[in-house]
């Protein structure tokens, strides 16, 4: 500044290092596949995972106590962590410990949940009882380490993409383009193994006396799961390296973009901001657009965050009749909406991934990005809405049979399945 002063910086502006080089376009796209190792396990989660707790005996209106653990680790997890990679001085560099460490945790979690029902009877629970109280503790351990995992593993990713983009805005352009093509990737990839419903039969020990067919496929994807997270996370941190980095002046500019100036630098030793001070003093200086951008967005995750968690428990249950913990028929019958609903999740990411490409072109034909952003939110608030129209048609359309004395509901009408597919499909457009 002309008076000598030294200018004064935000607590973020006082973290940020200077970007590398840029790194070619193969270290990017090596990076970014990653998300679709990350994704797949989210897929399954999304698609099979609250049938399966409610198959553990966890009753229907416990089970979305159990998916508090994402947001929660989302919101702590992701700043802590992404607070101390910027910080780390482990010879390895700043990212890769993490991506290792998370990707490590990933498989762990993977293998507890996957085996929670063996596990809890090789502890003592009595398979005749609807709830298995050991194989639920085993299963709400392990998913709260897959959600910490999953969330510890996509900030480095993305700060280690933003890092090796260096100044290049058509590379940092581009890496978070191939980011959401790889979260697409692993969307599709997850649903699909999610719908298919023979895939056990590829591993035919998941079958035992606790895992049935179902548990046994969903044991099976997951070991896909991990076979797929762990060998792109390989391929990265083998190819893609970074420098150590350390936080006194002299080498702050070694990872090749240039030196923090001398007084930004002696700030920034002198006077360090923790991470929530730091969170919550940026905060403050928001403007009222970004306050209300931040509210609505909240909003939106409010009501993104039912269909998510029920969508496939929705299919099963309401628009093809099914129970999860009725009889052998009524079991399958809900099963096959499952799988269903994994089929229409995998849709769903099939226009994301289209839709994410075309946001821009999207965004032009509008009249601009923001208008765009509110015609969608239009669209997500309508075809919420249309779900309920599903559910009673899916009611009153509903036809019933008798075998050996039990009355059990037929699968609903191909009408009504096309409607519920279609509303998967079309919720794909906000999502993006």
């Amino acid at each position: 500044m002309e008076s000598g002063e030294p200018s004064k910086k935000s607590s973020f502006q006082l973290q940020n290092q200077p970007p590398p080089r840029p790194f070619s376009i193969k270290s990017i796209i090596f990076v970014a596949s990653i998300a679709a190792g990350i994704q797949f396990g989210w897929a399954l989660q999304l698609s099979l995972l609250t049938p399966y707790v409610q198959l553990l005996g966890i009753p229907h209106k416990w089970a979305s106590l159990i998916w508090l653990c994402g947001p929660i680790s989302g919101m702590l997890v992701q700043p802590i962590v992404g607070y101390h990679s910027d910080r780390c001085t482990s010879r390895f560099g700043r990212r890769r410990p993490f991506i290792a460490a998370g990707a490590v945790l990933v498989a762990t979690a993977v293998v507890l949940i996957g085996f929670a029902a063996d596990l809890g009877y090789l502890f003592g629970d009595n398979l005749a009882t609807e709830t298995k109280p050991r194989a639920i503790v085993v299963f709400v351990i392990g998913f709260w380490i897959l959600d910490v995992a999953n969330n510890m593993l996509q900030g480095p990713c993305r700060a280690l993409l933003a890092d090796i983009s260096g100044n290049s805005q058509k590379k940092t352009r581009t890496a978070n383009a191939f980011f959401s093509f790889f979260m697409a990737v692993g969307n599709v990839l997850g649903f699909a193994a999610g719908s298919y419903t023979h895939l056990h039969n590829i591993f035919p020990f998941t079958t035992t006396k606790a895992c049935d067919v179902y548990c046994a496929n969903l044991k099976s994807c997951f070991f896909f799961s991990i076979l797929l997270l762990l060998t792109l996370t390989t391929i990265a941190l083998t190819n893609v390296h970074e420098k150590p980095w350390s936080p006194e002046p002299g080498n702050a500019g070694n990872l090749g973009g240039g030196e923090i100036e001398d007084e930004e630098a002696a700030a920034a030793e002198t006077a360090p901001v923790p991470l929530f001070g730091e969170i919550f003093g940026a905060l403050k200086d928001l403007k009222r657009p970004m306050w209300i951008l931040l509210a609505v967005t909240c909003l939106n995750w409010i009501a993104w965050f039912p269909f998510l968690l029920f969508d496939t428990d929705w299919m099963g249950r309401e628009v093809y009749g099914g129970d999860s913990q009725g009889n052998i028929l009524v079991l399958k019958l809900y099963n096959n909406g499952v799988h269903a609903g994994a089929l229409g999740l995998m849709l769903n990411s099939v226009v994301l991934g289209f839709t994410s490409l075309g946001v821009e072109l999207l965004a032009r034909g509008v009249g601009g990005v923001n208008r765009l952003w509110g015609i969608v939110n239009f669209l997500l608030a309508v075809c919420l809405a249309m779900t309920v129209l599903v559910t009673k048609l899916a009611e009153s359309s509903r036809r019933f049979i008798t075998v050996d004395g039990v009355t059990v509901p037929l699968p609903p009408p191909a009408g009504v399945k096309a409607g519920a597919l279609s509303l998967f499909a079309v919720l794909g457009v906000p999502l993006a």
